[in-house]
């Protein structure tokens, strides 16, 4: 079954939808080294903590002092990172059209002399 032809208005929609954008503050280029970057910066991070409890042990290692190593190592942790989900489009710009209104009414006269009014 061939499908229905779609108006400009219902592509817009289906585009508003469907497309994101960074709601981090980074610019949108910047998660393509960021999120790696925390990636790598997470196993730094555990690989450091694990051989600073290693660093007690050098040369050869008695039964004992090894399930002392084995239990400060096996309860590591790594630490949590996840990555924050992009927005859709139509939300960034009802958020950017709502600081817009929010910037413009700051400058107007009307809202100045409400806000000294105010004080």
């Amino acid at each position: 079954m061939a499908a229905r032809r779609k108006s400009p208005q219902e592509k817009k929609a289906i585009s508003y939808e469907r497309d994101r954008r960074n709601h981090y503050g980074q610019n949108a280029k910047g998660s393509r080294k960021r999120i790696p970057a925390r990636k790598r910066w997470v196993n730094r991070v555990f690989r450091h903590t694990a051989s600073q409890r290693l660093s007690g042990a050098h040369g050869a290692v008695d039964g004992c002092v090894a399930d002392e190593l084995d239990v400060a190592v096996g309860g590591l942790r790594r630490k949590n990172w996840r990555k924050s989900p992009d927005i859709p489009l139509k939300d960034h710009i009802a958020e950017q059209l709502r600081r817009r209104k929010v910037r413009v009414c700051r400058r107007t006269a009307e809202c100045r002399a409400r806000r000294a009014w105010r004080r």
